[in-house]
């Protein structure tokens, strides 16, 4: 077989416990991401119940986005720092969710949106860097595997939400269906945290802050980490983009009911529950940048698609063909950024990636919200199209390589 620059050469047995704690992580991220589905699928409901502009429902996805950027970087610090808080912050994630609907299927005005918006953003920053740091430290030898088997628990969470939610929102009030989410989560929260528990005891000795502040400067300073970050930014201000705009096209331009949308948003997620294992494994054989530059320059071209896109089959054939990589390819973005990270501060790479992104994303929806209000709402397309294929010129030139930790975990 052909040798790749930075190729993993030697993979152990994944191993019963391995196994266990990879499909009950993967289980929660599922939930995770049924949560974080319900936000761009009620936009539309909160849009026309609190009569709301193009810009202010784009400071509704600003909110969420920049409360999880501010919290990733310290949910990581602990997760790294504090491992065996592991089982307990992961549950708390879930419980963040279930706090935030109730809050917004309570809300009479638009103030109290943001805040329940930033509460779904507090909960993706204290699942995510723990999760996925955990889970880094042992599969160092599966890493992209490992990520990519997780990132299909949110393809899966993100594929059924917008279509049961949507479907429950024909028969109920959106307000109600988001309050009942409460319930679930206490219960979710409280099975996750008794069957983490055993398996995310603390390992080995806690760094100093200041070599923990050492190895977060050597992310930055890394030149494939910084190219991959600043691509990964560009990514997520059209991804951001898209979320907030996409449904209200759906509805409002198109004429689509709830349940539809749902439909669309569920194509936008579904595939990757095939690609996200394969991209893993050809990320892990052929390495990152082999996976990130053609899939980076696919979204951008379809994103264009929806553009040209007639309604019903043919815009669900492009939407179907963006979601083989629209979840998927941030798993291996943040591979490439572990892969060059110190074993000390896996989980804190997101949090890295976080604040790095913060000053070009938190802008994103609103800047969004006012090309729809001057150009029509296509232009959201275009404007996340442009983000995607510079993004792919970022990394093209950039050399990759991987540095494997040691696995330490049985």
């Amino acid at each position: 077989m052909a040798s790749f620059p930075g190729a993993q050469r030697v993979a152990r047995p994944l191993g019963a416990q391995r196994a266990r704690y990879l499909a009950t992580v993967t289980a929660g991220h599922l939930v995770v991401h049924w949560y974080q589905q319900l936000l761009p699928l009620v936009l539309p409901s909160l849009k026309a119940d609190l009569h709301l502009s193009n810009i202010q429902v784009g400071t509704i996805t600003t909110a969420q986005q920049a409360v999880s950027s501010a919290a990733t970087l310290p949910s990581g610090y602990l997760a790294d720092t504090r491992r065996r808080w592991g089982s307990l912050i992961l549950a708390t994630a879930i419980v963040s969710f279930g706090l935030a609907y109730f809050l917004m299927g309570s809300a009479r005005s638009y103030v109290w949106v943001l805040p329940a918006a930033g509460l779904v953003g507090l909960g993706a920053a204290l699942w995510h860097p723990g999760a996925m740091g955990a889970l880094s430290l042992r599969f160092p030898d599966r890493r992209g595997l490992a990520l990519s088997v997780h990132g299909v628990g949110a393809s899966v969470g993100d594929s059924l939400a917008p279509l049961a939610i949507g479907a429950v929102f024909l028969v109920i009030s959106w307000r109600l269906a988001l309050q009942l989410h409460l319930v679930a989560t206490l219960v979710i929260a409280l099975a996750l945290w008794r069957s983490l528990g055993p398996v995310t005891q603390g390992e080995g000795p806690r760094p100093s802050l200041r070599a923990y502040m050492g190895d977060i400067r050597g992310i930055v300073a890394n030149r494939q980490a910084l190219a991959v970050m600043t691509a990964n930014a560009l990514m997520s201000m059209g991804r951001l983009a898209m979320l907030t705009f996409f449904p209200i096209y759906i509805t409002e331009d198109l004429g689509y009911s709830s349940f539809i949308l749902g439909v669309y948003l569920a194509l936008l997620y579904v595939m990757g529950m095939v690609s996200q294992p394969v991209m893993g494994v050809l990320s892990d054989r052929l390495g990152r940048k082999a996976v990130l530059v053609p899939s980076f320059a696919a979204i951008g071209l379809l994103y264009v698609g929806i553009v040209y896109a007639h309604s019903g089959v043919q815009l669900g054939l492009v939407i179907g063909a963006l979601g083989m990589f629209f979840y998927a390819i941030l798993n291996i973005a943040q591979t490439a950024i572990m892969d060059v990270a110190a074993e000390g501060v896996q989980a804190s790479t997101m949090g890295v990636m976080g604040l790095f992104s913060q000053p070009f994303t938190l802008g994103s929806p609103v800047l969004a919200g006012y090309l729809v209000t001057e150009f029509g709402i296509k232009a959201v397309f275009w404007y996340a199209a442009a983000a995607a294929l510079l993004a792919t010129v970022i990394l093209v030139p950039v050399r990759f390589r991987r540095v494997a930790g040691p696995a330490r975990h049985p």
